[in-house]
């Protein structure tokens, strides 16, 4: 792979090129680590996923019970008996 740059904005972010994000394949909200090797080097790796546990591992299950809803069918349930 050849050598590719980016540049370090004001709030210290860098972008991963899109051809590194596609060799390892990653994903929006997955996290990497960052290891300084030397004073001019420093080595990034996928970070491993780690199992959600306790109450978090809880949060959107319920979701996968219930029926999504748009916007305006929520809306026409809350105005019902308003017209009457």
């Amino acid at each position: 792979m050849k050598t590719m740059a980016t540049t370090v904005t004001e709030r210290g972010q860098v972008s991963i090129p899109a051809t590194v994000r596609k060799r390892l394949n990653l994903t929006p909200g997955q996290r990497v680590t960052w290891e300084p090797i030397s004073d001019h080097e420093c080595r990034m790796k996928v970070a491993p996923e780690s199992p959600i546990l306790g109450a978090k591992a809880m949060l959107g299950y319920a979701a996968k019970f219930r029926r999504v809803r748009r916007t305006s069918e929520w809306m026409d349930e809350i105005r019902q008996g308003e017209i009457e």
